[in-house]
Formats: C-alpha cells, sequence, structure tokens
C-alpha cells in the first residue's frame, strides 16, 4: 500500500502570492495615480507600459510559487489533451449544423401550429373572435 503526500505549500509561497497580490495592485493604482505629475499630464503610453510591467512581475513571481508551477503544469498538460482529440472534419461539421438547422425550423413550424390551434380553440370556446 503506497501513501500518496501531497506538497505542502511553504510560507515562502504565501509570500510569493501577496507580493504579486501588491504588485498588480500596485500597477493599478500608480495607472491612475499618474495621471498627471507635478501639474502635466502622463502620456497614457508610459501609464500602460508601468502597468504592463507591474502585471509582467506580478505574473512571474506567482508563477514561481508552487501554485503557479502547478498552473503552468496543467495549462502544459492540457495543451497536450488538445493535441490528442480527433477534431471533426469540415464536411462533418456543416452536416451537423445543417441537421440542426433542419430540426429547429421542423420543431419551430410545430410549435407555431400547435399555438394556432390552441388559440383557435381558446377563442371559439370564449366565444371571442366572431367575424
Amino acid at each position: 500500500m503506497s501513501v500518496h503526500t501531497e506538497e505542502q505549500g511553504s510560507s515562502l509561497d504565501t509570500v510569493k502570492l501577496v507580493i504579486a497580490i501588491a504588485l498588480l495592485l500596485a500597477g493599478i493604482v500608480g495607472f491612475y495615480y499618474f495621471e498627471s505629475w507635478q501639474g502635466q499630464p502622463v502620456s497614457v503610453l508610459f501609464r500602460v507600459l508601468g502597468l504592463l510591467a507591474a502585471v509582467g512581475a506580478g505574473v512571474a513571481v506567482a508563477l514561481s510559487s508552487l501554485s503557479g508551477k502547478r498552473l503552468l503544469s496543467f495549462m502544459h498538460d492540457s495543451r497536450l489533451e488538445v493535441r490528442k482529440m480527433v477534431w471533426p472534419t469540415r464536411a462533418e461539421t456543416l452536416q451537423t449544423t445543417l441537421m440542426v438547422m433542419v430540426i429547429v425550423i421542423i420543431l419551430s413550424i410545430f410549435l407555431w401550429g400547435v399555438d394556432s390551434l390552441l388559440g383557435w380553440g381558446v377563442r371559439s370556446l370564449l366565444g371571442g373572435g366572431g367575424v
């Protein structure tokens, strides 16, 4: 019998995630804080570059944690699974789409007929709709 032990995240991982969140928040706050600097408007280009730098640094710090490494591993495995899938051909996709459209049209005509029949019956019973 084998015992499966999960890796436990250390307090360093928690600190890394807190730093990553702080970097993201600092980037967002800085983007709005530096709308003007010493009374002069700051170019949106510089503000966006600062925001992207903060987001990039935050993501880099987050990916260096155990949770980030697990996320990268999951993304890699997901990509491998997508490559293994057998996707339908264009002809199969077109045939399936056309069949769905035909069934939707047939059912809508049927429901319109049932609705008309029930409406006629109710009008007849209630005595309305006389010509």
